[in-house]
């Protein structure tokens, strides 16, 4: 009798052990989503587009949020591992960090998908990206067409290193230089909509007579019209955002930014989970799939507030 207790309790121990493992070499795949920051509505929307295409395709999936932390997201990487998921998507904080992970991936095998940002290391099945520099280039063609070609611009950056993001700033300033204006300042605000409204502050007292501003995504764009406003300049300059969350949206609606770039996020994430799939029932995945980006302005807002 007490061989058997100590065989039975031997047993729950084991069970509560790996109660919080996933085994993937279940029938069903298992996939793991480390996002950057959960309190940025594209990735939300990316998230959301994860979640909902793997509960269509009856995936079990984990999503966990690094909150702009790159410590975070490497540990957040390790715990995913360990359980053993089927496959890795991931959108970094920054290319280098993000490398990190997928290497921490290469090592226990586990196919890894990138969804937007991109890595500076390590084996990637794929990366998931909108055109950047394409839609930088929209953004940098609108500022022309606002100012007529005269006058100072400037541009808010995201967080430096990242590779595609600057790609988005190399095509505004191609096109808006080429147009004629002349940028004036350049400073990044780490994607963040506080830090958007400080880095506006400053231009506006370095460069009072700025007309037009380029944000690489909506979060700085809305601080920045923060700062605006609270300088009494929202007739003198005009602001253009890039990602289409919702806020910016029904900023351009009411009257506030006067622009944005519309990349896919659902989409974008819902490829990912597709790619993932691919891969790990041994199918060929593109090295690089492109989502197309478009310009929302007033006059077709109201088609994306709808969707």
């Amino acid at each position: 009798m007490k061989r058997l207790v100590c065989m039975t309790i031997s047993v729950i121990l084991a069970l509560s052990m790996l109660g919080g493992v996933v085994f993937a070499s279940s029938d069903k795949p298992v996939f793991g989503y480390v996002v950057q920051d959960l309190g940025n509505q594209f990735w939300v929307t990316v998230a959301q587009g994860i979640k909902d295409r793997c509960k269509e395709l009856g995936i079990d999936v984990i999503v966990l949020d690094a909150r702009t932390d790159p410590a975070r997201q490497l540990a957040l990487t390790e715990d995913l591992l360990q359980r053993g998921v089927d496959a890795l998507l991931i959108s970094p904080w920054d290319a280098d960090s993000g490398g990190t992970c997928v290497e921490a991936a290469n090592r226990k095998d586990v196919p890894v998908i990138v969804v937007d940002i991109g890595v500076s290391s390590g084996e990637i099945v794929t990366l998931v990206v909108s055109d950047n520099y394409g839609g930088g280039k929209l953004a940098g063609e609108y500022a022309v067409e606002l100012t007529g070609g005269e006058g100072e611009a400037a541009h808010i950056q995201c967080q430096l290193g990242y590779k595609l993001l600057k790609a988005r700033g190399d095509g505004f300033t191609d096109a808006a230089e080429a147009g004629g204006l002349k940028i004036v300042a350049r400073q990044p605000a780490d994607s963040q909509r506080s830090l958007g409204m400080t880095v506006m502050q400053n231009m506006l007292q370095a460069h009072p007579n700025i007309k037009v501003v380029f944000s690489e995504n909506d979060e700085m764009a809305l601080g920045a019209l923060e700062a605006v406003r609270l300088a009494r300049k929202q007739d003198q300059v005009k602001i253009i955002g890039f990602d289409a969350v919702d806020d910016a949206l029904r900023s351009i609606k009411e009257g506030g930014l006067v622009g944005t770039i519309a990349q896919q996020p659902y989409e974008m994430g819902r490829i990912g989970v597709d790619s993932a799939l691919k891969t790990v029932k041994g199918e060929e995945v593109e090295e690089t799939i492109y989502v197309p980006v478009q310009l929302i302005i007033k006059d077709n807002v109201d088609e994306f507030l709808t969707k």
